[in-house]
This record gives C-alpha cells, structure tokens and sequence, in this order.
C-alpha cells in the first residue's frame, strides 16, 4: 500500500491508500467514509447488521405511555439506535422526540457521544459518564438510591447496565425498543427515522462507497487487499467473526470498549479502540495504528 508524505490540516496522511471496510448499512455509514476520504484512506462497505422496529409494540407503546404520565423518575438511552427507535415512535405520535419526556425525568445515558446526539434532539441530559461510552461507565456514575427507570434497548442487549442500576437501589423496567437483524432488514419494519446532525454521526443518506458482498471481502482480505475493518457494535463484531475470519494482516478498529472487548473474547486481535465514537475518533485511532507501525503493504 503506497502511502505519500502529503500534509493535510497539519497532519501526515498516513492513511493514504488504506482500504477500509466499514461494516455499516449504507444510511448509516455516510460521515465515517466521508471522514475516511478526507484523511485518504479507501473506504469500502460490508453492511452485516440493520435494525427493525421492536417486535413487541404494545409493550413499548405502554411504557412510553407510563413515562409521559409521569411513572418513571429515569429514562436511560443506552445507544444512539435507542435514539432512532424512539424518534421513530415519537413520529408515529406527531411530536418530536423531547415531548416523550416530561420535565420531571431525568434523562442518563453511557458517555459523551451519545449525549451531543441527545442534546442534538433537544433532550436534556441530566446524567452521562464523561470519559468512557459504556454501561459499565454509566453504572459508576448512577445515584445510589430507590427510583423507577425505563430502560428501553436492544433486543439483544446484556443485563449488565440493569442489574448495575438495580444493584445501586433502583427498579428498572427493560423494554425492547429495537430488533437488531443480519442486514439487510425486512423493508416493512426497518428504522428509518434519521438524526440530527450530532457529534459527527448523521443518518438517512447513502455513502457511495462501493458495497462488497461477504463473499467479496473474504476474497479482498484473502489477497491482503484490506488494511483494516471497523465494527461499530458487538454484534458487528460477532458477524465479523462469523462471516470473515481469519482477518490475517487486516487490522480490526472497535469504535469503543464493548465492541473491543467482544472481539477479544472471540479470539479477534483489536488494533485500535476509538477514544471516542465518532468519524474523527476512529480515522484517528486508524492513523495511530497506521502511524505506529509505519509502511506496510
């Protein structure tokens, strides 16, 4: 892989000719490979995971019923998807997403990227750890006491951020809010609702960068024609694993400690872990890998 000594914004591109596959939906990919172009890299897409609305309605509906009358003291958005589901439901109501909310919940969420999205949206943000994005960051900033927390998230998500608020005295009520689904979605139940622009991350527009097929990436990354791979999720980490290994010298970037810790507990090694997930904290943790280990074909 050639790279050039060229400076851009006071900065050596050292990813110039990197080949980067983001494993991304095409909706959803857009800023990172436009911050991957601006800092020379290659940007190339294998979408493996997509969301779909919740297969149980009547359970979200009747929760979010409860916390607009007033039922929980906190309402805790565990990911930026949770954001997207509950815009979406807000939708279906005719009102914007902070109209769910009522003055009187408090709003937590894992870290300070998925607050700017929040706040983006004209949710107030009442508590979120300031360092890590992680259930495990959000525990060890949670209030000890009794109090009554809606907890809507993934379908698939962990009982570490529930049983750690629980732990702390709390009643949690854990909700579905969204399906998480090998791409691509059933085109009747897939999320569409876009965000605001936040934080770097925007949905709702294609990337234009071209798509490979797995069968496609499997082949790139048997020639060595893949110099790194971005998962933005466990559960694209798993799909990696499932559907690319062995990555050889293709370099596996996690956009933050949950995604590199699942891809350490199924033998994946993590290059890099995004200080923050954002474009721009992953491009620079792809120029610290890139940066460390100087020309590599």
């Amino acid at each position: 892989m050639g790279r050039h000594s060229a400076v851009k914004s006071g900065e050596a591109r050292v990813l110039e000719g990197a080949r980067v596959l983001v494993t991304r939906s095409p909706d959803r990919a857009a800023p990172l490979v436009s911050a991957l172009r601006e800092a020379g890299a290659e940007p190339l897409l294998l979408p493996l995971i997509d969301f779909e609305r919740a297969r149980d309605q009547h359970s979200l509906e009747v929760a979010l019923d409860a916390l607009r009358a007033g039922a929980y003291g906190w309402l805790v958005v565990s990911s930026i998807t949770t954001v997207r589901a509950l815009k979406e439901k807000a939708a279906e109501r005719r009102s914007e997403l902070k109209d769910l909310i009522p003055d009187s919940v408090r709003v937590a969420t894992i870290g300070p990227s998925s607050r700017r999205v929040l706040e983006a949206e004209g949710v107030r943000v009442d508590l979120a750890p300031e360092d890590v994005q992680s259930a495990a960051g959000l525990v060890s900033v949670w209030p000890t006491g009794p109090a009554n927390v809606l907890l809507p998230q993934a379908d698939i998500a962990d009982a570490v951020l529930a049983a750690g608020i629980e732990a702390k005295g709390a009643v949690v009520q854990a909700v579905s809010a969204y399906h998480t689904v090998d791409y691509p979605a059933a085109p009747d139940r897939r999320l569409t609702a876009a965000l605001v622009a936040a934080n770097g991350w925007k949905t709702g527009s294609g990337s234009g960068a071209p798509e490979l097929t797995p069968e496609a990436a499997k082949a790139e990354l048997s020639s060595g024609r893949l110099h790194a791979v971005v998962a933005a999720s466990p559960s694209a980490a798993r799909r990696i694993h499932a559907s690319l290994e062995p990555l050889r010298d293709c370099r596996f970037i996690a956009i933050g400690r949950s995604t590199a810790a699942e891809a350490a507990a199924l033998g994946i090694p993590v290059a890099a872990t995004a200080k923050e997930p954002t474009p721009d904290g992953i491009v620079a943790a792809l120029r610290t890998v890139f940066a460390t280990e100087g020309n590599k074909s």
